[in-house]
């Protein structure tokens, strides 16, 4: 696992689209997201770390390396589309739905969505070619399930 991690990162080829360079891609999103206000705090990387081990049946130990793939794939990335594009290609139109749900959970973990955060949501959603009703819809879910509303 943590060759082809470390093969993506390197702009190396692995398998296309396969489970482990989606479950970087997918992290390096949440992670994108939790930086985007310019603080990566406990709360953030708790709400990463839960969400990736649900998604994908992860241990602990795993999860911890996933994360710090994805912080390694987010410092030495310039955009959004490498991420973006694997998790269009790789994952059908309620997958996607459901990391745009992730990333509310991320977005909302420290109690205070930034409006930084709210466009990167925004913008991401597009790229994964989640609609707008599908975004509020998932945003609405994580609130209530937060106690947010």
């Amino acid at each position: 696992m943590l060759d082809q991690m470390f093969a993506l990162l390197q702009g190396r080829e692995v398998a296309p689209y396969g489970e482990e360079s989606l479950r970087v891609c997918v992290a390096a999103l949440l992670v994108e997201a939790a930086r985007m206000d310019d603080r990566f705090d406990a709360a953030e990387r708790s709400a990463i770390e839960r969400v990736l081990t649900e998604r994908f049946a992860l241990s602990p130990e795993d999860t911890h390396k996933l994360v710090a793939a994805a912080e390694l794939a987010v410092d030495s990335s310039t955009q959004l589309f490498r991420f973006t594009d694997s998790v269009v290609r790789g994952l059908d139109v309620a997958d996607r739905a459901r990391i745009i749900e992730m990333l509310w959970e991320v977005a909302y973990a420290d109690g205070v969505l930034a409006p930084e955060e709210d466009a990167l949501l925004r913008r991401i959603a597009g790229l994964i070619h989640v609609p707008d009703l599908e975004r509020g819809l998932a945003r609405q879910r994580v609130m209530r399930r937060l106690g947010l509303r």
